[in-house]
């Protein structure tokens, strides 16, 4: 009787593997995707949230949470410029923006809908550019233009620390990647889809700085001395408040030489700017971005006798020749006086000299200048804003200031 009842369960042991073969061998092809797409990871899984790295990474969190990176899908100017790019471009869905502001919809581009009502809210949950969105790309596709960011959507976390500490939330490996110019460009080289226009960059590779070893990250990320993990023995780590526009690297972005002349009636001031940094000044992205150099002459007093500002900027055109402050509306260039990578240029401003004054007040400054553009669209920005005018898009930010006391010799002649 045992031998009868294991000759049954044989059989049918062979007829159930038999079938289950047959069965995944006669599958179609469309059977086979719609699997794999069932047992794809939820989004919030393969893309953790930031909040939940902050447990173990408290220092890197408080440092992206203070960075425009934290604030990629949040800004007003982006929100604004989102709406009117899904109203004008055809893509209702915005993927050319979130390629770089929410990267993580390039492996889940149906949740660009579930972006677009987060972003509406008002207050949205899910991060555009964090932890995640930078630290699970395994590689960058340097032949797609923008280069292309390959995710590996696994428990393994990419960076740049030779000999990352073992830890119970997730493997830690370390590649050259994160220390090449070549991962941040997959973001910050130019808009999708428009490759005749200029790169926003510039010919960064061609740069004493690059051809000197040095990386986006030696500026962006500056090195540090502190612990990567709480409670971690201290190394040399990286910063993760990307200074840029805002933090104290833009101090070093440019030097300038001042020289005054007076010549009777009329006085001359040469102002030679030069940048040093291996990319355009400014970044000519969005289209608003623009440095602005003031000369102020204080006279008698130290009244205002005189100013005059000029702006280092890219202005693009629509196909219909007008000005824009939208690049994705831009099919050409109508102006640009952008600072090239590492230019020197000399800048002269001539001017009548202050009357009745011992002496006069140079002032050169080069800020970052406030956003700008339509009436309407810098009113909807501060309508967006939660802090109207006070938000950070409508603060020039200093980035040098040069002052000296010119002597009047005519007025001591007068005087005498």
């Amino acid at each position: 009787m045992h031998k009868i009842f294991q000759a049954i369960g044989w059989a049918i042991g062979v007829f159930v593997v038999t079938n289950v073969f047959m069965v995944a061998v006669d599958v179609p092809v469309p059977q086979t995707v719609a699997a794999q797409k069932s047992s794809k990871k939820p989004f919030t899984k393969a893309f953790p949230d930031s909040q939940k790295c902050k447990r173990c990474h408290l220092r890197v969190f408080e440092e992206w949470e203070a960075s425009a990176q934290s604030r990629s899908i949040l800004s007003s100017p982006f929100r604004v410029s989102l709406e009117r790019y899904r109203e004008t471009s055809g893509d209702k869905e915005g993927r050319m923006c979130f390629r770089c502001h929410a990267p993580s919809v390039l492996e889940y581009p149906d949740h660009t809908g579930v972006y677009i009502k987060e972003i509406e809210s008002g207050d949205p949950r899910l991060d555009g550019v964090g932890c995640s969105q930078c630290h699970l790309i395994k590689n960058v596709d340097p032949k797609q233009h923008p280069p292309h960011p390959i995710y590996q959507l696994e428990r393994t976390v990419f960076g740049s620390y030779k000999k990352p500490v073992e830890n119970l939330a997730h493997q830690s490996v370390p590649t050259e990647l994160y220390s090449q110019s070549q991962y941040c460009v997959t973001c910050h080289e130019n808009l999708p889809g428009h490759e005749k226009l200029p790169d926003l960059l510039g010919p960064w590779q061609e740069t004493k700085t690059q051809k000197a070893g040095k990386n986006c990250q030696s500026c962006h990320m500056p090195e540090a001395f502190g612990e990567s993990a709480n409670g971690e023995r201290n190394r040399k780590i990286s910063n993760h408040s990307f200074p840029g526009r805002f933090g104290k690297v833009r101090a070093d972005a440019v030097k300038v030489e001042v020289k005054t002349e007076v010549k009777g009636k009329e006085s001359e001031v040469k102002v030679t700017v030069q940048s040093l940094v291996p990319h355009n000044l400014p970044l000519p992205h969005p289209g608003w971005s623009r440095v602005e150099l003031d000369l102020t002459i204080l006279g008698k007093n130290l009244r205002k006798a005189y100013v005059e500002k000029r702006y280092y900027e890219r202005v693009f055109g629509t196909k219909d020749g007008k000005a824009t402050i939208f690049d994705f509306e831009a099919v050409k260039v109508l102006k640009e006086n952008v600072l090239k990578p590492e230019e020197k240029r000399v800048e002269t401003f001539t001017f009548p000299t202050p009357q009745n004054a011992p002496s006069m007040d140079v002032i050169v400054t080069m800020t970052y200048a406030p956003i700008y553009g339509p009436e309407a669209f810098v009113k909807e920005v501060e309508q967006r804003a939660a802090l109207g005018k006070k938000d950070r898009a409508f603060k020039p930010v200093q980035i040098i200031r040069y002052k000296e006391n010119i002597l009047l010799k005519d007025f001591k002649k007068a005087a005498g």
